[in-house]
């Protein structure tokens, strides 16, 4: 397609890049590792499309709302519309519902937790960012709106960094009804310069950081590959079933914090609901490092505002305990006997005999990104530690079962005090013991 121009920027696209702007199937996804420029990629073609074709309309969406303002929304007024360009000119990210082009194209904004917002009208080209966090049932549906009929295609467009292998979107590119293509660090020129071929400064620090990762993140996010945590303690995680949107939690329900400590590692306060049922919600989160506990203290009370909290779960470090308990936020020590937690958490992501599990995670969670770790690629909340999160090893290089690897831990140590403060669900116990 070669270069596209606008006001502001110049954008030559790559490798699967220069493949997706020409691809005019129904479906198509850039998969890939982390930093291959997938997001600019499909932006670019939304906004090339949108200039070139009157009156077309296109939607640019992700799970949440809030999680699309502060990822595509960002490229996209950054990096593609450039600084200054009119089409940007309006409500802020935060409240903005659509670009306006100049011919009459419309770029629409949302997110499939407000998907009446968008799901009621018809649109030439969807774009979904981090297509991972989709159900089945949710991509389905955004492809019914593809019927506008201004372009000559209609397409349903995607990106996503890689994840296990049985995820159902990967087996469907597998069975050929989306084509997948796999984006690599040297499509993108910020990291890699193609005349030169070598890696820019730029490349050469973000290449090295992703070096230091281990197991299936670098698998994933270094190398792009679709696979499984060899040994994954949880295994009845299902990021589908126990990762739902957001809703108000009733007054009368039970509510809780569960405290992990760190510094250098991450500290991490979790706020759980329990509901009439035994049911129990993660509905917000911190998960920062280089915080003094009394920062975090102050954090905490203020976010708990207007909540009736009845207890708060922690490590037993008794200075940590102590600082927290001076600045207002008495604890109380988690119980934590690690295998009988184990268990209790495992037993907790398995479905009752109602066909539910009885732990779940609100989505957008976290109150806010700890910078440090979004630049290091390692886990920013609880949920993405879940499924790397392993047994270690024996000395025959298999798991053993015996004790976790202490990596990636800390919300998984939060979430094994806060299941064993609630106590093991009574269909769960009654099964153990018969």
């Amino acid at each position: 397609m070669g270069l596209l121009e606008s006001q502001q920027h110049s954008y030559e696209p790559r490798g699967k890049a220069a493949e997706l702007m020409a691809c005019t199937l129904p479906e198509v996804l850039m998969s890939g590792p982390a930093g291959t420029g997938k997001s600019r990629a499909c932006l670019e073609k939304i906004h090339e499309l949108a200039q070139r074709h009157a009156g077309a309309r296109f939607l640019v969406v992700r799970k949440t709302r809030e999680s699309l303002t502060e990822a595509a929304l960002v490229t996209y007024e950054q990096w593609v519309l450039g600084p200054g360009n009119p089409i940007a000119e309006g409500p802020q990210r935060r409240n903005r519902q659509a670009y306006h082009y100049p011919n009459g194209s419309e770029v629409v904004v949302g997110g499939l937790d407000k998907a009446s917002k968008i799901m009621s009208t018809e649109y030439d080209v969807i774009y979904v960012q981090e297509a991972i966090e989709l159900s089945a049932n949710d991509w389905e549906s955004l492809s019914t709106r593809l019927r506008n009929g201004v372009m000559p295609y209609q397409q349903l467009m995607a990106d996503t960094n890689p994840d296990r292998p049985t995820h159902g979107l990967k087996l469907r590119c597998d069975a050929g009804r989306c084509k997948m293509l796999d984006s690599r660090h040297a499509d993108n020129p910020r990291l890699w310069d193609a005349a030169k071929g070598e890696w820019t400064i730029e490349g050469q620090r973000y290449m090295a950081r992703l070096d230091n990762l281990t197991g299936p993140r670098r698998a994933r996010l270094r190398d792009g590959r679709w696979v499984q945590a060899e040994g994954v303690i949880y295994d009845g995680w299902d990021a589908e079933i126990h990762l739902v949107d957001r809703f108000d939690i009733p007054k009368d329900w039970r509510r809780f914090r569960a405290i992990d400590f760190g510094f250098t590692n991450a500290f991490v306060c979790q706020w759980w609901a329990v509901d009439p049922d035994g049911r129990m919600y993660r509905y917000r989160e911190l998960y920062r490092t280089k915080r003094l506990v009394e920062d975090h203290a102050a954090q905490i009370k203020a976010l708990s505002v207007g909540e009736s909290i009845e207890a708060t779960v922690a490590d037993h470090d008794a200075e940590d305990r102590a600082t927290l308990a001076r600045h207002g936020v008495p604890t109380v020590p988690a119980k934590k006997a690690v295998k009988e937690g184990l268990q209790a958490v495992s037993e907790r992501l398995r479905e009752a005999g109602d066909g539910r599990p009885r732990i779940y995670f609100l989505r957008d969670s976290l109150v806010e990104v700890d910078p440090g770790l979004a630049e290091a690629e390692k886990p920013l909340c609880t949920e993405q530690e879940i499924d790397v999160y392993v047994w270690a090893q024996a000395q025959d290089g298999k798991p053993a079962k015996e004790e976790p690897l202490k990596v990636n831990d800390h919300g998984m140590d939060a979430m094994r005090y806060a299941v064993m403060y609630v106590g093991r669900p009574r269909w769960a116990a009654r099964s153990f013991q018969g």
